[in-house]
């Protein structure tokens, strides 16, 4: 097996794996019972908070736990928008944004809200100033992703929180995809809200967090207790947290020696001398995740070729909403052609990634096609 599909999951680290055992089985107390083993999984609670936060230059009172990335996107976007709607209920985003983004705003205008989607250009990217025109006397909230989950594009984060900042406008970040794969630091970017997603950078899936700055005060997501400081009832699952918190010091430890984007390189290197013109790059070519590589094959369909690859696991999109022979909206907003946009493969890369592994799916790319194109141009 050769999985290059690590946009998709990643594999849980066995480092997580172990920090998470003895919460699971010894260490089973509810964290807000006052007794000895209650405080003592209280305590794992917190650290895995501070390591989460630490990751993302965050303090851990502005951290709450949530079962992923698009609890925390919905709990964001729904918190700031009732808690905001005396301001006005106008939200700007852009046309390349995850469903845990697009779908929360289309059920906010059940209660009138309104979405402006700024477009994006044939790289996939925003511009910032776009995003600022979009802008209204009662804009409430811009929402935009820090790195986009099929092509890799970076947005123009630090800009926008700029101009998010000095209007006075609430900024999300969903940076369920770049947490982990390259430096992200809330204050740069001015974020007031940013999402994470353990499963993305080898922690859980089940986990996630939302960061919210200090001072912004949302209308809770969850009601019950007051566990999460009050923003999100219920009693912690403690397992998860401490898993995801694990995968947080991980991921500081890798990102202290730089950006990995040595595997991608050699993909696209090798895979451009094998088939030439007739593989084409989506997504900027260099303001990108350092894991990514979505490619589209000149004439054939992208699951179709994907197909021709036995025991080689990558994706024609993203995940968690899979389509045969469809375009993507994603590269349907960047101005792609359909004929190219369902020729799309989507391979990404991970730690345990080899140099072997890259050459090998290379290889047998290259040979698929070739068989594709050969079988094409005999039946015209």
């Amino acid at each position: 097996m050769i999985y290059l599909d690590y946009h998709a999951t990643t594999p849980v680290d066995s480092a997580v794996r172990d920090a998470m055992l003895p919460f699971l089985e010894s260490q089973f107390a509810n964290p807000s019972s006052g007794h000895a083993l209650g405080r003592n999984v209280r305590e794992a609670l917190e650290a895995a908070r501070a390591s989460v936060a630490t990751l993302v230059n965050a303090q851990p009172s502005e951290i709450t736990f949530t079962s992923g990335g698009t609890e925390a996107s919905n709990m964001a976007i729904k918190g700031a928008a009732f808690a905001r709607q005396d301001r006005g209920k106008h939200v700007v985003t852009t046309a390349v944004e995850h469903w845990a983004t697009t779908e929360p705003l289309k059920w906010l205008e059940r209660f009138n809200f309104e979405t402006t989607v700024v477009p994006v250009d044939g790289f996939g990217r925003v511009a910032a100033a776009d995003i600022e025109a979009a802008l209204r006397a009662d804009t409430i909230l811009i929402s935009v992703m820090h790195a986009q989950n099929e092509v890799g594009t970076l947005q123009p984060i630090d800009e926008i929180g700029r101009i998010a900042r000095q209007r006075g406008i609430w900024f999300h970040v969903d940076a369920a995809q770049s947490v982990g794969k390259v430096p992200v630091d809330v204050h740069a970017m001015g974020a007031d809200f940013l999402s994470i997603a353990g499963h993305k950078f080898y922690g859980p899936k089940g986990i996630g967090a939302l960061y919210m700055r200090d001072g912004v005060a949302i209308e809770p997501f969850i009601h019950g207790s007051t566990q999460e400081h009050a923003r999100r009832g219920g009693t912690e699952n403690v397992a998860m947290a401490v898993g995801l918190g694990k995968a947080a010091e991980l991921a500081r430890d890798y990102l202290a020696g730089g950006v990995h984007s040595e595997m991608r390189d050699l993909f696209w290197r090798e895979l451009k001398a094998a088939l030439g013109e007739r593989v084409m790059l989506n997504g900027h070519p260099e303001l990108r995740l350092p894991t990514v590589v979505n490619a589209s094959f000149a004439g054939v369909v992208g699951g179709n070729l994907l197909a021709e690859l036995e025991d080689v696991y990558a994706s024609t999109g993203a995940a968690c909403h899979h389509g045969d022979a469809k375009p993507s909206a994603v590269l349907t907003a960047m101005g792609i052609e359909r004929a190219r946009a369902i020729g799309a493969v989507r391979f990404s890369f991970g730690r345990q990634t080899t140099e072997g592994e890259v050459r090998e799916v290379v290889k047998r790319l290259a040979q698929a096609y070739e068989r594709m194109a050969a079988s094409a141009s005999a039946n015209q």
